[in-house]
Parts: structure tokens; C-alpha cells; sequence
């Protein structure tokens, strides 16, 4: 209802942007097939789906002046991204479902409904991916709609949608983290169902039943439903099992193979969370320590979510804001120090860091933190046991005036 309205509001009067079609033949095919929801009852990966969904939901957006390093907090797009990108959600879900969708889809498409007075966006309107098709007309980049409901078929020029891909070998068309998997994990899958059904046919007791006639077909078909009623399954483990005329019960141990596959469940996890890029301590799988989960969730940000940040602002940038704006320095960031929110030596480690470089005031770092600033947080300090070689005679002529010397770090002693 939302797209519609929009659409309807915003599209109508350009009759180059419009077109009422009939989308049967065209609609975008499911990447993902019938095995979307089979794959998101494994655990694994429906847990990577949230992990990665949630990480970029909880970034907040901020415009950003390149040139004067300030933030833009009355800038039109500031309250799109950060209080309300539609009338139905808040950022967090739109954050939220947009990465979802990237992820088990490979791309992700937003639209971006228009002021009709001065084109600045008003809503940020996220579309099914099974709905829009990406093509090329005269050598143009435009997306193709179908409205589910209406089967109207809607023209919208590259520069009103927002599309976030997934991994891509042409650079229009992402493809699905699934489908790359799609090998992995049907073989979680296949694995899931044979421990179900281990577990459901094969609790104990387990073997063969001998007996010393022959019974035939029907009665052989008609014993083992009824023994299978009484002693199989999970919840009839254990059971004493009753035998008469004769009946002998010899039980089958599992054999070494199969107790394997059961216990390789850890190995399957450890791929699946290739695949989506999560380290296996989110997972609760894999060792657990201290030091190394903290070691993790930094390499976490940085291998896993900064290059899809980068894209998130970059087309976020272009498709959001006016070319004037982009080159007079306006950009619009997400800041990846909040994945670290929770993690306060982590986030010290960083911020001291980046201080004693030189990269970041006490004022900066207050902002991080949603702190206001301070008088004379502006400053910073860069270390001085260090100089540039060309100035090195400089540094030693400096040395000899005052009469002193150099300790083993370059900094004069004396004098």
C-alpha cells in the first residue's frame, strides 16, 4: 500500500517514468526457490541472517560535511534515516529488513518517493526483490516493478532506487548468500533430516527381530508398524521390549560412520558461517576465550561489516542527495563504532589509539559516545618520539644549542 501510494503520488505525471503493464512474464523469479524456507529452518543460518541484519540495524546513519568534519543534523535526510524512513517502520527495521533481504535475495531495493516542489526524497520505501527487475533501456539502467495485488507493472529510473547488492559477477544483479551456499547447505539440510529421522525411527531398542517361521509380506509389513508404534521414536527410548513364539531381539550398534556424521554438525556451522562472514563465538560454536572473542568482534567490523557499510553509504550518497550537495562534501555515514557499544575494553582500546595518533580528540571520541563536547576537546596530540628523516639535522643542531642529548627513543635529554 505504501509503494502504491507513492507510486501514484509521484510517478503519474511523468508518463516516461510509467507504465502500465501486465508484469506476467517479466516478474523477477525467486533466486532463492522453494529452498529459501528450508534453509532458514537450519539454525545456523537463520542465526547469521540475524546476526548480520542486526549488526547493520543498530548503525545510525549521519550526514556528514566532508570538508568542515561536522555533522549535518538539519540536513532533510537526517530525519529520514534516523527517525522515521517510512510511515511502518523505524530505522532500526528498516535497517533491518534491508539487509535481510540483501543477504538471503542478493539485492535489496528501496525507493525513493519525491517531494513534488523540490524532488528531495520524503520516504524511503523498501520493494519485495522478487517484484523489481533490473534491465537496460537505450543503454539505460532502469527498474521494472510489479505491483503484486494490482498486476500493474511500474517503470523507475536507477536515480529514485536505492539497490544494495549481495556478491555480483555483472555488477547490476547481486546473487543470494544462499545460493552461493545453496551446496553447504543442502547438505545441512540433508544432514538435519538424518538426524531427525534417527532419532524419530532408530531410539532404542534397535536390531532385528528373528523368528523361526515364515511370516510373509503382510504379516512382516503388519509387525513392524506395531513394533514401531510401541518402541519407536524418541519418546519410547528405552522401553522394555516383550517378545513371544519364539522371537528373538538382537540389537545393532551404530557404527563408527554414522556417529561420525552425527557429530560433524560443528563442521557444517563452521561453513555456513563462511559463507555469511560470521565469526563462530557468535554462533556459540567453536572455543570460547576471552581474549579471542574480543580479537573476533574487532575483526568482525572490520572484514565483515565495513565493506558493506561502504556500499550502504556510497549508494545511500548518490542516489539520496543532490549532485551540488555530493560536491560541495556532503556524504551520508553510518557509524560501525556502535557494533562495539557493548564492548567497553574494545572500544577503549580503539579510541586510545586513535588519540595518541592523533586521529581523534577528546571531543570526537565524546561524540562516539553521544557525549557532549568540552572546552578544549578539540585538541589533539601526536607522539614526538618520532621525526621525519629530512629533519633529523635539524633535530640534532636543536640538541647541540641547548647543550644535550638523545635517549634511545629520539627524545633530547638535558639542555
Amino acid at each position: 500500500m505504501i509503494l502504491r501510494n507513492a507510486l501514484t503520488n509521484t510517478e503519474t505525471e511523468k508518463t516516461n517514468e510509467l507504465i502500465l503493464t501486465d508484469p506476467t512474464g517479466w516478474r523477477h523469479p525467486d533466486i532463492i526457490g522453494s529452498s529459501k524456507n528450508s534453509a532458514m529452518k537450519i539454525a545456523t543460518v537463520s542465526a547469521c541472517v540475524e546476526i548480520r541484519s542486526d549488526s547493520i540495524g543498530k548503525l545510525p546513519f549521519f550526514i556528514m560535511d566532508r570538508k568542515s568534519k561536522k555533522r549535518d543534523y538539519d540536513h532533510y535526510m537526517a530525519k529520514l534515516l534516523t527517525v522515521r524512513p517510512n510511515e511502518a517502520m523505524s530505522p532500526f527495521v528498516f535497517k533491518k529488513l534491508i539487509e535481510s533481504w540483501r543477504l538471503i535475495h542478493g539485492n535489496a531495493y528501496i525507493y525513493i518517493s519525491r517531494s513534488k516542489i523540490d524532488g528531495a526524497p520524503v520516504e524511503l520505501i523498501p520493494i519485495q526483490p522478487k517484484s523489481v527487475r533490473p534491465e537496460f533501456v537505450n543503454d539505460r539502467l532502469v527498474y521494472f516493478v510489479a505491483d503484486q495485488k494490482t498486476g500493474k507493472g511500474y517503470r523507475i529510473e536507477a536515480y529514485n532506487m536505492i539497490h544494495l547488492k549481495g556478491f555480483t559477477d555483472d555488477g547490476v544483479v547481486g546473487q543470494s548468500v544462499l545460493a552461493r551456499a545453496a551446496e553447504t547447505i543442502y547438505s545441512a539440510r540433508q544432514q538435519q533430516q538424518y538426524e531427525g529421522k534417527f532419532y524419530n525411527q532408530n531410539a532404542r531398542p534397535s536390531g532385528v527381530v528373528q523368528v523361526q517361521s515364515d511370516l510373509g509380506k503382510t504379516s512382516k509389513d503388519k509387525f513392524r508398524e506395531e513394533w514401531q508404534k510401541v518402541y519407536g521414536g524418541a519418546d519410547n527410548a528405552f522401553k522394555v521390549a516383550v517378545l513371544d513364539n519364539g522371537m528373538e531381539y538382537k540389537p545393532i550398534s551404530m557404527s563408527q560412520k554414522d556417529a561420525q556424521f552425527v557429530e560433524s554438525k560443528d563442521i557444517t556451522v563452521a561453513d555456513i558461517a563462511r559463507f555469511f562472514l560470521v565469526p563462530l563465538y557468535k554462533l556459540q560454536a567453536g572455543k570460547q576465550t576471552y581474549q579471542s572473542n574480543e580479537q573476533n568482534a574487532i575483526e568482525y567490523v572490520v572484514t565483515s561489516l565495513s565493506p558493506t557499510v561502504t556500499q550502504y553509504e556510497e549508494e545511500f550518497t548518490y542516489k539520496s542527495l543532490f549532485p551540488k550537495e555530493i560536491n560541495k562534501g556532503k556524504e551520508i555515514r553510518m557509524n560501525m563504532n556502535a557494533e562495539l557499544r557493548g564492548d567497553t575494553d574494545s572500544r577503549s582500546t580503539w579510541y586510545s589509539r586513535m588519540r595518541n595518533l592523533g586521529a581523534y580528540s577528546p571531543n570526537d571520541i565524546r561524540a562516539y559516545e553521544d557525549l557532549p563536547d568540552v572546552d578544549g576537546g578539540d585538541l589533539r596530540i601526536a607522539p614526538l618520539n618520532s621525526i621525519p628523516l629530512e629533519q633529523m639535522d635539524v633535530y640534532f643542531d636543536y640538541l647541540m644549542e641547548k647543550g644535550g642529548t638523545a635517549n634511545q627513543g629520539g627524545v633530547p635529554q638535558g639542555g
